[in-house]
């Protein structure tokens, strides 16, 4: 399944006791058509009031797929869930495990404006731009990220491979670029707060490098709001016919 979805009203992704996901939500209205299924394996777990432009999900059936399945998932799912296909892949695709790359962006603006709320988070002081894709390049490369993630996370590692960093001018704001083989739990929002922290001046871009390097959390910056925030592509080489599949 390839989808979309505006985060604002889910507590995340993944399914969760007693709190509304995009996930369960999804499973629900799933199970109208296809009875046996039993759940569906998403390809990365978005945090609280995240957005996904493209994301991938996969699950199992023996149920076949009736035509216009799309349509009729669209008819029955809220207006800020939107499946934009359904195709069969081949039994060993994994919606997460065969992802190479994940794109994260995020997005800021510098004069309130009521109606970016929810997609793009207001600050109040102009960042320099230069002196924040001067910090980019220390997060190039692969190196154990412990410095950006939340603590008592279940991964066996906290090493990531970052293959593109940038800032870059946008819509009377700005927009970070982000794409790594993988990402750790609040990872990009902990970048960014320490980006803003270089923006202002506070700390060197070269900080970056010794932020990295020291694995504490409590040295880099505070995670930023999360309505700024969007996966917005994700690279599997199983499929070649566009940027995301």
């Amino acid at each position: 399944m390839h989808l979309a979805y505006d985060g604002t009203n889910y507590s995340g992704w993944q399914v969760q006791p007693k709190v509304n996901t995009v996930q369960e939500t999804i499973e629900k209205a799933l199970k109208i058509f296809v009875p046996d299924l039993k759940c569906i394996v998403g390809c990365g777990r978005t945090d609280a009031g995240v957005h996904a432009i493209n994301y991938f999900a996969h699950f199992d059936t023996e149920t076949p797929i009736i035509p216009d399945i799309v349509y009729k998932l669209n008819a029955v799912l809220p207006v800020d869930i939107a499946i934009k296909d359904c195709f069969t892949a081949e039994e060993h695709v994994h919606a997460r495990f065969g992802a190479t790359d994940r794109t994260y962006e995020y997005y800021v603006h510098f004069e309130k404006n009521p109606f970016k709320n929810h997609y793009s988070v207001y600050h109040n002081r102009i960042l320099n731009i230069d002196l924040m894709n001067e910090a980019c390049k220390y997060l190039l490369g692969e190196q154990d990220f412990s410095a950006f993630s939340k603590s008592r996370t279940q991964t066996y590692t906290n090493d990531c491979n970052v293959k593109f960093a940038q800032w870059e001018t946008k819509d009377e704001g700005m927009v970070f670029t982000i794409t790594a083989n993988r990402f750790l739990r609040n990872m990009v929002r902990a970048i960014v707060g320490t980006m803003f922290k270089v923006g202002e001046g506070a700390i060197p871009p070269e900080e970056f490098k010794t932020i990295i390097a020291g694995k504490e959390r409590s040295a880099a910056g505070k995670s930023v709001h999360p309505q700024g925030l969007f996966l917005s592509k994700i690279n599997y080489p199983q499929f070649h016919g566009s940027d995301n599949r």
